[in-house]
């Protein structure tokens, strides 16, 4: 995929994301959000989330009953220690919502934020960070109310903040990385690594790697100093993956890479499986999954050896997502909205919301 075409499908899903936001339509034309626990998988998808059993595929239950315009969901929710999943709305109302996992019953709905919510919190020690696409961090405490003024970073914020246990990162599409201390809710640092940051950075080695636009890898430290340690041949979209001494990241023509932290040399030769990849990666047990945009999903062994591929269909922006023994991958222009495959490749179920 060439940049001028991936520019182009970025305006796309931002026009889809408006007009879905008025539509009410019941199935999204656009990325989805994926999270899951032991029993259930939870899929934000246009109109509604979804919980949806993990054993039958079957839906449990959703959020809203009935399509309203004010929400449209896309962020990916996340569930917090004290038994809430939570989930930003980029619909007309802007709702900031709080939902009981077991039931989908309403905790509680803010409404707060000039622009929508596409990327998830991060809840840290009781307080949850909620970045806005109007360019500010909201901080609320786990009953939905603000705890302090936003933080104004600027540019848009597509993607949950991360943590390496002292301070907050969080990216925006203005090329910048944001290094916040939280107990004074101040910015200590912004480190541009020039284009666009429209994924999560992932911490690790006392830092934060950061793929972005400008076709590379970068590490970023607390204070502020930060280098290339890659240069792959496209942009890097998804959030890199780190596992000990290694780096797993994908780039838009398709390329897996496997980089060694300590020598700062691949692990093995050019890895391109199909279409580009844009998706974050995912490791479980032996085995590393891919999903291209084309459609198809990858699973790798640690030796860069596809295992096997299998094709969900439609389009694949949303990271595969491990529960129990199961691999979910949510495809959107799919006859399916969530696929759930064993590790062996084999498809247990799929999940098509009923109208």
């Amino acid at each position: 995929m060439n940049k001028k075409r991936l520019i182009l499908a970025s305006f796309l899903a931002l026009a889809a994301l408006a007009l879905s936001a008025c539509s009410g339509a019941p199935i999204s034309n656009n990325w989805h959000g994926l999270a899951a626990d032991s029993e259930r998988a939870y899929l934000a998808a246009g109109s509604f989330v979804y919980a949806v059993d993990l054993k039958t595929g079957n839906e449990v239950w959703r959020y809203p009953a009935e399509a309203d315009g004010k929400f449209s969901f896309y962020a990916s929710p996340v569930l917090t220690l004290d038994g809430q999943l939570l989930v930003g709305s980029a619909g007309a109302a802007h709702a900031f919502v709080s939902l009981d996992p077991a039931t989908g019953r309403e905790n509680w709905a803010e409404v707060f934020g000039k622009g929508a919510w596409l990327a998830s919190p991060l809840v840290l020690n009781e307080t949850i960070y909620a970045p806005n696409t109007d360019g500010f961090l909201y901080r609320l405490d786990l009953n939905g109310k603000q705890t302090a003024e936003p933080i104004e970073l600027g540019g848009a914020l597509w993607s949950a903040p991360v943590s390496d246990g002292a301070f907050l990162y969080v990216a925006s599409l203005n090329h910048y990385v944001h290094i916040i201390d939280p107990a004074r809710g101040t910015v200590v640092h912004s480190v541009d690594v020039g284009g666009a940051i429209p994924s999560s950075p992932a911490a690790g080695g006392g830092g934060v790697y950061v793929g972005s636009f400008a076709s590379t890898v970068e590490f970023v430290q607390p204070d502020g100093a930060h280098e290339v340690v890659a240069k792959p041949g496209n942009w890097v979209w998804g959030t890199p993956l780190v596992d000990g001494d290694t780096l797993y990241y994908a780039d838009l023509d398709g390329v897996i890479h496997s980089l060694d932290l300590n020598s700062g040399s691949q692990n093995w030769d050019e890895v391109q499986p199909d279409d580009a990849i844009v998706a974050g990666l995912l490791l479980h047990g032996d085995q590393l999954y891919a999903a291209a945009e084309s459609g198809e999903l990858f699973a790798l062994d640690r030796d860069g050896k596809i295992a096997w591929k299998k094709t969900v269909g439609g389009r694949v922006y949303t990271s595969p997502v491990a529960a129990a023994d199961l691999i979910l991958v949510a495809p959107y222009h799919a006859d399916a909205a969530l696929a759930a495959y064993d590790v062996q490749g084999k498809q247990v179920w799929t999940f098509t919301p009923a109208k």
